[in-house]
């Protein structure tokens, strides 16, 4: 029950791809569209945690990857390793959950495709999580991992991120594109799969996708934000990305799915970022909700997203380490 995607006049940019919906994931999503119809809005709060990483786990491990706790700028977490990786070049991945769900454990597969993909090493930071630990508790993680990665001496990081991810990956992006020169341009660039840039939830695909999306609903993720602002103004650019200013950042790539309550949020975002002179793009793919690259090997718009992504972050990468 996807919605029309040519209603939304950005999908005709040059900067904005949209991928059909294949017969095999139509297949696919009819199935995971009934399964989760009963419990769509229904995880809320801290005691939702258990079931998310459930339900994040079920992404296949990746062949060739390994994985180890270690602890980089104060923040434990896990390292995922392709075999034959570079060892002056990394990753950083934020994970998602609304600023309240998630661990690097439980994510640790989806990150290890992403490395191995990309064909470099990522680590996944536990950074702090509301409400226990409120804005802006992730970002200041978030930032001293790269920070620490920085220390370790890698010539060059790229910064990942999905959903609340996403958004702490931007804000990193944001204040290390903004100091000096030597340590901003071994920020290579940025991979955000359906980032949350606008925590006032004012993107239009909040109602057109209303229907569509079949996990989330506004009210859920009023109560989720809120917990993580604790009042703070939704519009700050450090808690909101698509309100900040946007000009020097490095190259950044985005996927989301055209049945997401969070659509417009990429869609946005990216249109800002193009506006302001930064090498930005979108992917849009068609019937697909939010998450769906967990379902690598399962559905073929994340086996093809895994694999642009991927191409995008390997020449970053190398770009910088052949200087």
């Amino acid at each position: 029950m996807n919605a029309d995607s040519s209603a939304h006049p950005f999908l005709a940019e040059a900067w904005c791809s949209a991928h059909p919906l294949t017969a095999h994931d139509h297949a696919v999503m009819t199935q995971v569209r009934a399964m989760a119809k009963p419990n769509k809005g229904r995880m809320r709060g801290a005691a939702a945690r258990p079931a998310f990483d459930a339900l994040i786990q079920h992404t296949a491990a990746p062949e060739g990857v390994t994985w180890r706790v270690d602890r980089v700028g104060h923040v434990s977490g896990w390292w995922c390793e392709p075999a034959g990786a570079p060892a002056d070049v990394a990753i950083l991945h934020l994970h998602g959950g609304w600023f309240n769900w998630g661990s690097a454990e439980a994510f640790r597969h989806l990150v290890g495709h992403i490395a191995r993909s990309a064909g470099a090493k990522a680590f996944v930071p536990d950074y702090r999580l509301a409400p226990e630990h409120p804005f802006p508790a992730g970002g200041e993680d978030a930032l001293a991992c790269f920070d620490g990665l920085l220390e370790l001496g890698h010539r060059a990081v790229a910064v990942t991120g999905d959903s609340a991810g996403g958004n702490l990956a931007l804000e990193v992006l944001a204040t290390a594109s903004a100091r000096i020169a030597a340590q901003a341009r071994r920020l290579v660039g940025a991979v955000l799969l359906s980032p949350v840039t606008d925590l006032s939830l004012s993107g239009e695909s909040w109602t057109s996708r209303a229907e569509a999306d079949p996990f989330f609903v506004r009210d859920q993720a009023e109560g989720l934000v809120d917990a993580y602002l604790a009042r703070h103004d939704p519009e700050d650019p450090l808690a909101s990305p698509l309100f900040g200013a946007l000009a020097g950042l490095p190259p950044i790539r985005v996927h989301v799915g055209d049945d997401e309550v969070l659509r417009d949020d990429s869609l946005n975002y990216v249109q800002r970022a193009v506006a302001a002179g930064v090498d930005a793009q979108v992917d849009v793919w068609t019937g697909m909700p939010h998450g769906f690259l967990g379902s690598v090997g399962r559905l073929e718009a994340a086996d093809a997203a895994l694999e642009l992504l991927g191409a995008f972050l390997a020449q970053r990468l190398s770009a910088v380490r052949a200087d």
